[in-house]
């Protein structure tokens, strides 16, 4: 009997396997949902993160719902946007900022959830781990080709940026092109993935209230 998504959550939240390497023990920090059209495919939780048990709780996580132009409704709705970090646990810290994510992670989880998440039509690839693990060899040398070429992937349904960290502003600042050009672009994509749940809003006003319920506000509107 095939896996259900639910199932296979709680295996990864009950994961063991890299708790050897776990400065703080394991806590798999992930979102997923059956009918999810977005999936955001970030490095691994920071420290804050860990702490919380919520995906991109933290300043990153602010700056990144602005570029994508959504709020914390939908960005923390499992049905629209799965959240699969290539390290699901926090990783610990280095000589200068957090360890990269555990090796172990991403072959052992993502083709399995990605298999449970038919809907998803964009993926967006958040740093050079996510860029490299699912661009392979289509991938450039670095972030910054990457992020530049970010037109020859999105037909593939791939969208590479750059981290969201404060540390990256130097990053952003140095490259206009990428809020100019690139966040535009984004927002649209991720309005598009995300329609279906707008399309029907719309359809519904376009059509009006049912009869029921016109002649109930019209009965109340009389004197």
């Amino acid at each position: 009997m095939p896996e259900s998504l639910e199932q296979l959550l709680a295996q990864v939240r009950a994961c063991q396997l890299c708790v050897h390497a776990l400065p703080l023990g394991p806590r798999p920090v992930l979102q997923a949902g059956a009918a999810a059209r977005l999936r955001i495919v970030g490095q691994a939780p920071g420290r804050k993160v860990h702490e919380s048990g919520i995906p991109w709780d933290d300043a990153s996580g602010e700056r990144l719902r602005a570029w994508l132009a959504i709020d914390r409704s939908v960005f923390y709705d499992p049905q629209k946007v799965a959240i699969l970090p290539i390290g699901f646990c926090y990783p610990g810290r280095g000589q200068s900022g957090d360890q990269p994510p555990r090796p172990e992670c991403a072959p052992r989880w993502h083709a399995r959830l990605n298999a449970l998440l038919p809907r998803v039509s964009l993926t967006l690839l958040v740093g050079r781990h996510a860029q490299a693990y699912y661009l392979g060899p289509t991938c450039r040398a670095t972030l910054l080709e990457t992020v530049r070429a970010w037109r020859s992937y999105l037909p593939s349904g791939y969208l590479p940026l750059p981290h969201p960290s404060p540390r990256n502003q130097p990053w952003v600042a140095r490259n206009p092109w990428f809020e100019a050009e690139v966040l535009p672009s984004l927002r649209r994509a991720v309005a598009a993935a995300l329609a279906p749940e707008r399309l029907q809003v719309s359809a519904a006003q376009e059509t009006g209230p049912v009869p029921g319920q016109a002649r109930s506000r019209r009965r109340r509107s009389r004197p």
